[in-house]
């Protein structure tokens, strides 16, 4: 039995050691931290782009999780019925503060704040599809710039729900998964030096909206074609007032 108790105290001073070696146990190495990257970015085109992160780091003996808490402004929504199929077909993780109009404005719409996580293999890699939003039309048309900072970026190692602290960056409690069942200790990784990026969106001519009482005019008749942001489409409602509706003379 001595024998036993001595061989059990040997492999966890081994184990343990081994652990506070590599970084690994329920905390980060200081020095393993100076290695995270984050990087965003904007594919595509018009109003439907995805954002893509990626977070990088040197290799670790135990898998990481990464969280990224992004607030989005009102110039932008991400589709939650596109993300729960996403969910379901390629395993993309995000969630949402509250549910979203698809519908809106952005002059009537607010800000809104996604959660993204991210888990192995290497690299931490997601797409996340993001809708621009119309604008108020304006007396000139032209463009809206919509800029999108960077997301807050926090870390776990997989096997751990609670952090040990003493790290020079800030412990937080989050959700463990995309379930938002359970909260865990996430470390915040702070000063990393990330750049926005954005997108331009075109924005209607108020000056070339219909009035009313002309308005009135045509209803009951098919419209041929309506403008709004520059942009030619095909039978759209009256009721958004930012279009600019002409029954084309042949």
């Amino acid at each position: 039995m001595l024998l036993l108790n001595c061989v059990v105290v040997v492999l966890c001073f081994i184990f343990c050691r081994a652990s506070q070696n590599d970084g690994v146990g329920c905390t980060f190495a200081s020095s393993w931290l100076e290695s995270v990257v984050l990087s965003m970015k904007l594919n595509k085109h018009g109003f439907h782009r995805d954002l893509v992160y990626e977070v990088r780091h040197e290799p670790t003996s135990h898998p990481v999780q990464a969280l990224l808490l992004h607030k989005l402004p009102s110039g932008v929504y991400m589709d939650q019925y596109q993300l729960a199929d996403l969910r379901e077909e390629m395993g993309l993780q995000v969630l949402l503060n509250s549910a979203l109009d698809l519908e809106s404005p952005a002059h009537v719409s607010s800000s809104f704040s996604a959660l993204v996580f991210l888990g192995p293999p290497e690299p931490l890699h997601a797409a996340v599809p993001v809708h621009g939003r119309y604008h108020k039309a304006s007396s000139t048309g032209g463009w809206e710039q919509v800029i999108i900072k960077p997301p807050r970026l926090l870390l776990r190692l997989e096997h751990c729900d609670t952090l040990d602290h003493g790290l020079p960056h800030r412990v937080v409690d989050a959700p463990c998964t995309v379930q938002n069942q359970s909260f865990c200790s996430w470390l915040e990784i702070e000063g990393l030096k990330v750049p926005s990026v954005s997108l331009e969106l075109p924005v209607g001519d108020s000056s070339l909206l219909i009035p009313k009482s002309a308005g009135s005019h045509f209803r009951g008749e098919k419209v041929k074609s309506c403008f709004r942001s520059g942009l030619l489409t095909s039978q759209v409602s009256w009721k958004f007032a930012e279009w600019s509706c002409t029954v084309l003379q042949f």
